[in-house]
């Protein structure tokens, strides 16, 4: 088993030195500079290149910035706060964002799989149709048309919650963000769940337990529920990344002080530090879940882990 561990955490580390190197070698070739906008003097701008370290050559730059990251330092912001720790312009972004992004997964998650289940029993019903239905309207709709029309007619017209976040109201400016974020969690869940179950509910060692006379609802609990939904770790963990990375226009609809919006102001300003930073960063979050995706799931399913380590995937 650390055998196994180990050899993913390799892989995973390898991979996400890999992104930096691209992420290092874009920024780079980008034309223009961080100081676009300030009106220097050549000799000004090489004292500036000088004070940062971008005068030195590409690879030394490159190789003093994964020392200083490794020990936590991502180094300063150029523009949206003047020489600024980057860590600590991330860090309170972060908060905001990974809250609303972990409601709305499991906000999501919950309902998704509830509709999944009432699918998958009532085949071929109105109720599956029903829930068809919602899963393929979340599927096709991006997060920022709900968010739209659940501003204009919750927020707007009926004036039940605030428009914009607010930090004098946390929990009521997050309502209409998670709710815009929980539909595609909600639809791609149901969807999966429904898949899944209909699988494990035609299976044989489900009709042998129906030969055997065992209850309708035990054989549900114990083994469909059971079987039907371990495949599901396989969606939550990316989604939550996705969540937290893919909510920039949400974000700027309701104002939500988070990392999307954060994203936006740093490439718009030509912050580099910080746009590469944050693109690390949801690099490093996506390979990580997928870590502990593969490990979870190899100590769910020996059988995984066993065929993974003879070569057989």
């Amino acid at each position: 088993m650390w055998k196994y561990i180990l050899k993913r955490l390799g892989m995973a580390a390898a991979t996400l030195f890999v992104i930096l190197f691209i992420l290092y070698c874009l920024l780079e070739f980008m034309p223009g500079s961080p100081f676009n906008e300030l009106e220097l003097t050549e000799a000004q701008m090489a004292r500036l290149y000088e004070k940062y370290g971008l005068d030195k050559p590409f690879l030394q730059r490159f190789f003093i910035y994964v020392g200083n990251m490794l020990r936590g330092d991502f180094g300063v912001s150029y523009n949206i706060q003047q020489d600024y720790p980057v860590v600590k312009l991330i860090s309170s972004k972060f908060l905001v964002s990974a809250r609303i992004g972990l409601i709305a997964v499991a906000i999501g998650t919950v309902i998704g799989i509830l509709f999944g289940m009432i699918a998958a029993v009532k085949k071929n019903t109105w109720l599956d149709s029903g829930t068809t239905f919602i899963s393929v309207i979340g599927v096709s709709l991006p997060g920022y048309v709900f968010a739209l029309g659940l501003s204009y007619y919750i927020g707007y017209k009926l004036k039940l919650l605030p428009l914009v976040y607010s930090n004098k109201h946390v929990f009521l400016s997050s309502i209409m963000p998670v709710m815009s974020l929980a539909m595609s969690p909600i639809a791609s869940i149901a969807r999966y769940t429904r898949t899944e179950m209909l699988d494990v509910l035609d299976s044989d060692y489900m009709l042998l337990a129906k030969t055997k006379g065992i209850s309708t609802a035990s054989i549900f609990i114990k083994h469909a529920l059971k079987n039907g939904l371990t495949p599901i770790i396989t969606v939550v963990g990316p989604m939550i990344v996705g969540m937290m990375s893919g909510s920039v226009v949400v974000e700027q609809i309701f104002s939500v002080p988070g990392m999307g919006s954060l994203m936006v102001t740093a490439i718009q300003s030509n912050d580099y530090n910080v746009v590469l930073a944050l693109a690390f960063l949801y690099s490093a979050m996506f390979i990580v879940s997928m870590l502990v995706v593969d490990i979870l799931y190899g100590i769910i399913d020996p059988r995984i882990r066993v065929a993974k380590g003879n070569g057989h995937e």
